[in-house]
């Protein structure tokens, strides 16, 4: 998948927690850095899946760094 994912550590979770912006909605978590991608991945599969199953349009990776202010 190249939907930009981004990890932190969350203290009201005790968990790391994968969120992938370009998805509303679609986040995971873990106890690693790596089982919260790996998480992740499983998320984005089966939101895109739901998506497309309703019709919803999906929008195409940016493919670069997403930008907050």
């Amino acid at each position: 998948m190249k939907y930009e994912v981004i990890i932190y550590w969350s203290n009201e979770d005790d968990a790391y927690v994968a969120d992938v912006p370009e998805l509303p909605g679609c986040m995971a978590h873990g106890a690693t850095q790596e089982m919260a991608l790996r998480n992740a991945q499983e998320a984005m599969e089966l939101w895109l899946a739901t998506a497309r199953e309703f019709g919803q349009q999906v929008a195409e990776p940016r493919g670069r760094r997403l930008i907050f202010a």
